[in-house]
């Protein structure tokens, strides 16, 4: 016993002298900027002595960090209904505020600062204080672990105890193809990956695998898997989490029946498109018990949910908890400056940046003006920050599922090209976060599995534009004997992060944003989801046959089919059901594309399967095109404005990876590779199943089947 009270009394020791180390180091800091500020002081206007400006100092610095460790998390709690963005900006002004507060109750009465200048002074001093904190408890595990506990949006779960069985953390790294994240690793860019990973996986050299320190053998095996036709996040997150894809054609397609553009990323599609699912396959998710959605767009069936596009639409409330996750990373104001300062230090680096390729005359290239820097900062920045924050609560909380998404590496990538110096230091970042996250994982009441993923790759390549001067809707304008704009309006980017945006400040759905081209209710619907494009025709309620759209515009199949920036269509036949076109009149049935592939030969493995699914789609377009593929330098050519696409088929973009503990059971017997996201799904359940997680029946069905 005596021991036991030792052990206490050192702890107690410990924090108060942590506690008087940070003052001190605060107080100390509180001069030197009244001394460099004009608008800052510390002194009566006649003087005082250097005592009393110490004093001063001292209960100024003193008074600050008790309001930022009592009142900053109720004023957090009672901002999370306003938009996140707007948090963030508010961040600024909140520590100005409480510094100001601070000020005003210093007993000696003599300090007074500018608006402007508190606001200064309270980021340093929190940046400041939050350093000097941590250096103090670097060697101090117990330490570490109370400020890990305090990012919990609701700390530990309320009920019975934690179990003890492993639980399941899945990171997906958004857009990040499998050679990518192969030749990151080789270069040294992400070391935690490599500490995981084994050269005997035959991925990578023994020289970049590297091992963990202590000489334990590497805990990870890498390994791709294969996309549907539609490569983009909705469909295989959809796939992945809800353990469907069926009927999402694209990114965005125009729905006949309903006479409207769906959009993976737009809240209400998402919302619609997460029901069809749960609908189709009879179960509410991956995550449906004791899960956690962080970042995604679909919820995955889970309790606990932040930054979730689907539910974005629905009010706050006990069964809506989206907003709280913010909570977990803003409540300490050192994190929210910092978070902030990093926001507007990657708004600068963009600019810097984009500057720096428009005068090296750089090639390709896409306009990275406008919002786009506040966008990219956004996602590298602020998303990053407080999905990796919810996570740490929920490891900490003991959930057994976690699911989270990291966009941070698609949206660079899309503007500055998947293989980029942009990119590679995104990727950096990123296996920083994989870092804590494993780090965390020691802390927390269970052990865990962390499986690292992603939803699809990138392919690189020009936009379809810049190579030939013309869009795809002016191509298919022209094709059908319409007036072509000189001025076509161009694409919006299908980065996840502008809806995730959107969504956080609340700004209302802009349908007409995603169609393209027509005016009158007889004009084509044109719709771009990279090198993916959708030709559809809304006044025909069914969808058209090769024969209807040759009888009403006999021009158009051809001039496409034989455009060399296109590398095959798939249209619905009267004579074969459905037939894939091609340059010099190649007409192929689906039916006789193993043995006769003819333009889908370039595309490899897995190409005619992929298509003849998405052939059976109820709203699978009138016109499926698919840019041209080079699969020398993988190259394609997107309709979009990005120089970095995914969404179609070609290179690297339907080829991202699954890297997961050797302890679990392989995704496919044989070594062979997953394909679609549905298969993906059902290995993370097995997973689920053999670390005795949570078992959620497939169907209805299944469920009186095991409970008889």
């Amino acid at each position: 016993m005596r021991g036991v009270a030792d052990v206490r009394w050192w702890r107690t020791a410990g924090h108060i002298g942590r506690s008087i180390a940070v003052w001190a180091v605060s107080t100390a800091t509180m001069l030197v900027l009244a001394g460099l500020l004009p608008d800052f002081r510390l002194q009566s206007p006649d003087g005082d002595s250097a005592t009393r400006t110490a004093v001063t100092a001292a209960c100024g610095a003193g008074a600050f960090g008790l309001l930022s460790a009592v009142v900053w998390p109720l004023l957090v709690r009672l901002l999370l209904l306003v938009p996140a963005l707007v948090l963030g900006l508010l961040v600024f002004f909140l520590n100005g505020s409480l510094l100001l507060l601070a000020l005003y109750i210093n007993p000696s009465g003599q300090a007074e600062a500018a608006p402007e200048t508190a606001v200064i002074v309270a980021a340093v001093m929190s940046a400041v204080a939050s350093a000097t904190g941590a250096a103090l408890t670097v060697r101090d595990d117990e330490p570490y672990r109370r400020r890990l506990h305090r990012l919990a949006a609701r700390g530990r779960r309320s009920g019975p105890p934690c179990p003890t069985a492993p639980g399941l953390v899945c990171v997906q790294l958004d857009g990040v193809g499998h050679d990518v994240l192969a030749d990151a690793v080789r270069r040294g860019l992400m070391p935690t990956v490599a500490r995981w990973l084994s050269p005997a996986d035959g991925t990578l050299p023994a020289a970049a695998a590297g091992r963990p320190a202590d000489g334990a053998p590497p805990t990870h095996v890498l390994t791709p898997w294969r996309t549907d036709w539609s490569s983009q996040t909705g469909a295989s997150q959809l796939g992945i989490l809800h353990g469907s894809t069926f009927d999402v054609p694209a990114f965005r397609w125009y729905e006949k029946d309903r006479g409207e553009v769906m959009v993976c990323n737009r809240p209400t599609s998402a919302a619609e498109l997460q029901r069809r699912a749960v609908a189709h396959t009879g179960d509410d998710g991956l995550l449906a018990v004791d899960g956690a959605s962080r970042g995604n767009l679909f919820s995955g069936g889970a309790g606990e949910q932040a930054l979730v596009l689907s539910i974005a639409i629905r009010r706050r409330g006990r069964e809506n908890r989206s907003r709280a996750g913010y909570f977990a990373y803003f409540c300490d104001p050192a994190n929210a400056v910092r978070t902030a300062l990093g926001f507007v230090a990657e708004v600068g680096r963009e600019i810097g940046e984009s500057t720096r390729a428009r005068l090296r005359r750089q090639r390709p290239r896409v306009g990275r003006g406008g919002l786009y820097p506040f966008i990219r900062a956004f996602a590298t920045v602020v998303e990053r920050d407080v999905v990796v924050a919810a996570v740490l609560g929920d490891l900490l909380a003991g959930r057994t599922a976690v699911y989270a998404d990291l966009v941070a590496y698609d949206e660079v990538a899309h503007h500055s090209g998947p293989n980029s110096r942009d990119a590679d230091k995104v990727l950096q970042r990123l296996d920083r976060a994989l870092a804590l996250i494993a780090r965390v994982a020691e802390h927390a009441p269970r052990p865990y599995r962390i499986v690292v993923l992603s939803d699809h790759g990138q392919s690189p390549g020009e936009t379809f534009r810049a190579r030939y001067g013309l869009g795809l809707g002016d191509l298919v304008r022209a094709g059908c004997g319409l007036p072509v704009p000189r001025r076509a309006e161009r694409t919006r980017s299908g980065a996840e992060a502008r809806a995730t945006v959107r969504a956080a400040l609340r700004r209302p759905e802009r349908q007409k944003d995603e169609q393209h081209g027509p005016g009158r209710a007889s004009e084509p619907v044109v719709l771009a989801s990279g090198n993916l494009g959708l030709v559809s025709f809304p006044d025909v309620p069914h969808r058209m046959t090769k024969e209807e759209i040759d009888a009403r515009h006999p021009a158009l199949l051809t001039t496409l089919a034989n455009h060399p920036g296109i590398g095959f269509l798939l249209v619905r036949s009267a004579a074969h059901d459905g037939v894939v076109l091609g340059a010099d009149g190649a007409e192929i049935p689906l039916a006789r594309l193993d043995d006769e592939p003819g333009p889908l030969a370039a595309f490899g493995p897995g190409a005619a399967d992929a298509v003849r699914r998405t052939h059976s789609f109820p709203h699978t377009a009138d016109i499926m095109v698919n840019s041209a593929y080079d699969p020398a330098d993988g190259e394609v050519l997107a309709f979009e404005e990005q120089i970095g696409s995914h969404g179609g088929l070609g290179g690297a973009q339907s080829r991202p990876f699954l890297l997961f503990p050797r302890e679990l059971s392989a995704p496919a017997e044989d070594g062979a590779e997953p394909v679609g996201a549905e298969h993906v799904h059902r290995v993370l359940r097995r997973w689920l199943r053999e670390l005795d997680g949570p078992q959620v029946p497939l169907t209805a069905a299944a469920e009186e089947e095991r409970a008889a």
